[in-house]
């Protein structure tokens, strides 16, 4: 594949990639476990074929390992409740990550929408792991990734 410094990105649900592609992933995540040596046994594994992970392997990715070391931009619903959004801070910062800007709305019919600029460079997990915390604090109503850079 070629270098090309235009190149554009999707993100997009693994619902609608096709088996290939997802083969693919899979056996990139294998082979970065250490569960198995070779390209070959690892392809097996998965029933993908080396031409197929050789034709996408550049250009699939996880998702934290395109965002490590970016600015995500994430949105939320919010409970209007006291300490909701001191505790996703709380969380934020225990997982390393440094917010850059907060813009919260006011809070209609008890929920609040607002957005977080995150500095990843220096999370301590993936990505996913940080979003899923975040989805997990008490009145946290929906966490959802709306840009990178």
């Amino acid at each position: 594949m070629r270098k090309n410094i235009n190149k554009k990105f999707y993100m997009v649900s693994k619902d609608i990639l096709p088996e290939a592609i997802l083969k693919t992933a899979m056996t990139k995540e294998i082979l970065a476990r250490g569960e198995v040596i070779t390209v070959n046994e690892a392809v097996e594994k998965v029933g993908l074929s080396r031409s197929a992970f050789y034709k996408y392997r550049d250009g699939i990715f996880p998702f934290y390992e395109v965002s490590k070391e970016k600015i995500i931009t994430v949105s939320f619903i919010l409970d209007h409740k006291p300490g909701v959004l001191s505790n996703i801070l709380d969380k934020v910062a225990y997982m390393k990550g440094n917010v850059l800007t907060i813009n919260q709305g006011i809070p209609l019919q008890n929920i609040a929408n607002t957005t977080l600029s995150i500095d990843t460079k220096e999370v301590v997990s993936d990505i996913e792991e940080l979003i899923n915390k975040l989805q997990r604090i008490e009145g946290v109503k929906k966490v959802e990734i709306v840009g990178q850079s």
